[in-house]
């Protein structure tokens, strides 16, 4: 009987936002919920590799609960987010949580040091995607409001401005729900 048949668990929409495979080189940047973390990480499977960039023990301390609890290998480095410990063009996907606490709390310098790495490390035809409080509705936004935004950051167009300054292209915004909001970029073939 078909309608008794068990249906198969449904990712979190952040993780099937993100677009990642299996086999593919991914790098994590901040943690925002530890669980996704883990979660992302486990897409990679065994032909791919996950690692994590954090710029604090604490961050650290969260991103270990989420891969522990994934049950899945992670390379995690605790590291300023203006210079990444890895190679040029090393990673196939990144996936930045909370960009707007990460760059907010920058200099624009710093920010344009931070995303220039983010685009340095992903390979030629690679994607970015952002994964950033986003709008609330319903009974979840009367219980736990979102985070407020820099208005200096939003001001400055934000996280598609800070991607768009640094090279990627297109850029795009590709959907606000379930208080996230995700934006895309790609580092487009033919770039340095």
């Amino acid at each position: 009987m078909p309608f008794l048949r068990k249906t198969a668990a449904r990712d979190p929409l952040p993780v099937t936002m993100s677009g990642v495979r299996m086999g593919e080189r991914l790098l994590q940047v901040g943690v925002n919920e530890a669980r996704l973390a883990g979660l992302l990480a486990a897409k990679v499977g065994l032909s791919g590799h996950a690692a994590m960039v954090v710029p604090d023990e604490a961050a650290a301390t969260r991103a270990r609960a989420g891969i522990d609890d994934a049950g899945v290998l992670v390379d995690l480095h605790v590291s300023p987010l203006d210079t990444l410990p890895f190679p040029p063009a090393g990673f196939d996907a990144m996936v930045v949580h909370n960009v707007e606490n990460l760059l907010a709390s920058l200099t624009g310098a710093q920010r344009a040091a931070a995303v220039g790495e983010w685009r340095r490390v992903l390979r030629m035809g690679g994607r970015i995607v952002v994964i950033e409080g986003g709008t609330r509705s319903g009974l979840r936004a009367l219980l736990r409001p979102g985070p407020t935004a820099d208005p200096d950051y939003e001001r400055s167009g934000g996280t598609i401005a800070a991607l768009e300054g640094a090279g990627f292209r297109p850029v795009r915004l590709l959907g606000d729900r379930e208080g996230y909001k995700f934006i895309e970029g790609l580092k487009t073939i033919g770039d340095s």
